[in-house]
């Protein structure tokens, strides 16, 4: 790694125990260039008048509390209320809360962790940060490109909330009662509460034992969604209709709202990030109150918690632990660099880290033994015996069982219907406002001239109209494919080389010095394993699996179209191919000799790299040069042999 003030010791800069001399490879201490009087004043000079231009540009967070608020609203959202009871469902219910807690500690706290620190200490977002590899700047770029899939039917979902709160105004609530032209219903109201009493407990029996015949029963909160709201079509073959008005409206409505929130930055963000992240909970917590009540409940909970030990020895299972882990942390597609892009330099991101990460994994099994007592609920309302066979997953899952449990309520169901969607939407808004933060942000480092409201008002309108295409008949089938193609598989490769060009090819040594020089504590055995070995293997041995036994996917249990399929893999195929792409754009542009010096070139640190303000960067390069003459100080009196100092500098111990 070249530093302005570092001499650059012998041997390649990069890879551990190589890159910029950390590890004092060379066998002679290093030395420090004096610069002249003149240089230094003129450099000082320069190096000012950039961080006061930054400073200008980039603003920081009102306090510490707004980022930390901020980073739980977008840690804590749908991701935990919606996907997570529904990949527990699919999983084996318990027996996926084991292999999800060891892919946390193993894969989810160290790339948060990593994501926080690459943004606070550079201030820089997504795609600026890879001045640490240059190379790699195909990594933003692709990240960005997943972010953007993401945003388009994240928001559909935000238009789903919206409508279910909108018709919760309603003396009856809509979803409550079979409607006349629906067959096989169960009404997800009492029977004894009933306005119009379709079913009776007599011919609910007699239904029951004719299910086999007609098909089966159906809550009317399922025939509701999939009949009135989304109108689903279960063929896309010849088109996915046109956009429902109603949606749209909503889906207009949620882009006015996250423009409003995102306009301003991070003032504006950060103060709505206090309501965002913590009127959930309330929420959340009388919902899991009447949910642990309902009849039937206790059924659904012991099948959520109790594991089953035959899923452990299932690859799919712990696959699936780790796209729910990158989902509900949102690490790997860029908000969580951005958000911390904009801390001081000094902030304790360490206490942060491990609330969000802890809290997130709380907060799912909240919503998930919410989700399952329900579930629980459904079952003895349909006499059914295995909750399997209870409802399909999907988004589905969120808009048919939580309506259902609401419907329940003995006391103003309005009232907690109301609630209750008002929170989805919160949830949904704190998420998708720090991913499309993360897309304005990108282009604002681009093109510092232009106005951040002004680049938040147009990716928000392109934004709703991308949104459409997801609120027609066939949405869901659409959602379904840009999740599986465009944002699960693009952020997953991504994320491996994310792990590998800082911590295999800058370095772990060099990485833990900038970690102890921000965060003044020496980084602990544990992140260091994580980050060198447990983190990138773990994720280049599932992504291989998930790659080898690949199927197409279903949507309720259908195929998709060979085109879809064509698309999809399209889509994955743009954004993975971000990364080779920019690389040979890099070098191409940054020719530094033959094609090989070029290349080894792009592997080491620009001159950009490092803190943003210029006295702090001055403190970093004294900071570095004295930890590599340590180094090679201890290397030429230690008794030791490579492989032993080596190992000592890899534990961190006196390094």
């Amino acid at each position: 790694m070249e530093l302005k003030g570092v001499h650059q010791q012998n041997g390649n800069s990069n890879g551990i125990g190589a890159a910029a001399g950390a590890e004092g490879e060379s066998e002679s201490a290093p030395t420090t260039q004096t610069p002249t009087a003149t240089e230094t004043a003129t450099e000082t000079a320069t190096e000012k008048v950039d961080a006061e231009k930054q400073q200008a540009e980039r603003s920081n967070w009102g306090n510490g509390l707004e980022f930390l608020m901020s980073c739980i609203s977008v840690s804590v959202g749908l991701g935990n209320v919606w996907r997570f009871p529904f990949t527990a469902y699919e999983n084996g219910g318990g027996a996926f809360l084991i292999p999800y807690i060891i892919v946390l500690f193993l894969i989810g706290k160290p790339m948060y962790y990593l994501e926080m620190i690459m943004g606070q200490f550079t201030s820089q977002g997504t795609v600026k940060i890879w001045s640490v590899v240059p190379g790699f700047v195909g990594v933003g770029y692709g990240q960005a490109f997943a972010t953007i899939c993401i945003i388009t039917y994240y928001s559909s979902l935000l238009a789903l909330t919206l409508y279910y709160l909108f018709v919760s105004f309603q003396a009856v609530l809509p979803w409550s009662y079979c409607w006349d032209d629906w067959i096989n219903c169960v009404n997800s109201r009492p029977q004894e509460e009933a306005d119009s009493l379709l079913f009776s407990s007599s011919n609910i029996t007699a239904l029951a034992d004719t299910a086999t015949d007609t098909g089966k029963l159906q809550s009317s909160s399922e025939l509701y969604f999939l009949n009135v709201v989304i109108k689903e079509k279960m063929d896309i073959s010849d088109g996915i209709g046109d956009p429902d008005w109603k949606l749209t409206l909503a889906l207009f409505v949620s882009w006015v709202v996250i423009f409003l929130v995102i306009m301003r930055g991070v003032k504006s963000s950060g103060k709505a990030a206090y309501f965002l992240a913590l009127f959930p909970y309330v929420v959340l917590v009388i919902l899991l109150v009447r949910a642990v009540t309902l009849e039937g409940a206790r059924d659904g909970i012991i099948f959520f918690l109790e594991p089953q030990w035959g899923e452990l020895l299932n690859p799919t299972v712990w696959k699936n632990a780790v796209v729910q882990c990158f989902f509900s942390l949102a690490v790997g597609s860029g908000p969580i660099i951005m958000f911390a892009s904009y801390n001081r330099f000094d902030h304790g991101i360490y206490r942060d880290a491990m609330i969000v990460t802890t809290l997130d994994t709380l907060t799912s099994l909240l919503g998930g033994i919410t989700i399952f007592a329900i579930l629980g609920n459904l079952a003895h309302n349909l006499q059914i015996e295995n909750i399997r066979d209870v409802v399909r997953s999907g988004t589905g899952l969120a808009f048919i069982s939580y309506p259902d449990a609401i419907s329940k309520f003995q006391a103003v169901p309005q009232l907690f219907a109301v609630l209750f969607f008002f929170m989805l939407f919160v949830l949904g808004i704190g998420s998708i406002v720090a991913l499309q933060s993360t897309i304005v942000t990108i282009i604002c480092d681009q093109f510092k001239a232009w106005k951040y409201w002004k680049v938040a008002l147009a990716t928000s309108i392109c934004g709703f109209l991308m949104g459409l295409v997801y609120v027609t008949p066939g949405g869901q089938w659409i959602l379904t494919l840009v999740d599986f193609y465009g944002g699960t598989y693009v952020v997953f490769i991504l994320a491996i080389f994310e792990l590998a060009g800082i911590v295999w090819i800058y370095g772990l040594q060099n990485f833990c010095d900038d970690v102890e020089f921000m965060c003044n504590r020496r980084v602990s055995l544990y992140w260091r394993v994580c980050w060198s070995f447990f983190t990138p293997v773990m994720m280049i041995v599932i992504f291989i699996y998930s790659m080898v036994t690949i199927e197409p996917i279903t949507y309720s249990e259908q195929y998709f179209p060979e085109s879809a399929n064509v698309a999809g893999w399209l889509l994955f195929g743009i954004g993975a191919a971000q990364f080779p792409l920019w690389w040979m754009w890099y070098i191409s542009h940054h020719r530094e000799g033959s094609l090989g010096q070029s290349f080894v070139a792009s592997l080491r640190p620009s001159d950009k790299w490092g803190p943003a303000n210029p006295e702090t960067r001055r403190e970093w390069v004294i900071f570095k040069n004295e930890k590599a003459a340590q180094r090679a100080t201890k290397k030429q009196s230690s008794k030791l042999g490579a492989f032993w100092q080596k190992l000592g500098h890899f534990c961190g111990s006196n390094n």
